[in-house]
């Protein structure tokens, strides 16, 4: 396969470190009551740090983004076909759906608690006013969409190595650079 079929470094190194952030960030999301219960001492700093987190993940995310918008990806093989392209293309904006929506609207939902957000021990006060519905809003906004994110990773992680391990075509290998 020619480089010029590859991703860039840079798209290579933001691809890894974010699905290794993101993993990591939504297994501390679903673990958060396990880590620290409801209504316990430590759970106002636990939630603050998947809170912290989620905002230092959501402008590597903007980063990514940004990357991706001024970077075209490079051509799919020939061999690959279009269905294929269209499911890739389909569930690519999918996931960059997901990582922008999943951050925002647990951004969101914090500012309508009247707890805000304390970003690694500096507290920024909640720019909105406690409503309870439309945190519930926003909060189910951001746990939905983490479920739907974690499907599309899987399709995403099976699709990749049915191109490693299937078809061979090297598409998987576009993002060991």
């Amino acid at each position: 396969m020619r480089s010029s079929a590859r991703y860039t470094r840079t798209a290579v190194w933001l691809h890894w470190l974010l699905a290794a952030a993101l993993l990591g960030q939504i297994a501390f999301g679903f673990l958060l009551d396990e880590i620290a219960p409801r209504a316990t001492p430590a759970r106002s700093g636990v939630v603050n740090l998947h809170k912290s987190f989620g905002i230092v993940l959501g402008l590597l995310i903007a980063a990514r983004l940004g990357w991706r918008i001024s970077h075209a990806p490079p051509p799919w093989p020939a061999t690959m076909r279009e269905v294929e392209r269209r499911a890739a293309r389909s569930v690519h904006v999918a996931l960059y759906v997901c990582m922008a929506v999943m951050p925002l609207s647990g951004y969101v939902a914090s500012n309508f608690s009247r707890f805000g957000i304390t970003f690694f021990g500096i507290a920024w006060p909640p720019w909105g006013p406690p409503l309870p519905s439309v945190y519930a809003f926003f909060h189910g906004v951001h746990v939905t969409t983490a479920w739907i994110f974690c499907a599309l990773i899987a399709g995403h992680v099976l699709a990749a190595l049915k191109h490693a391990v299937v078809d061979r075509d090297g598409v998987f290998a576009r993002m060991l650079n």
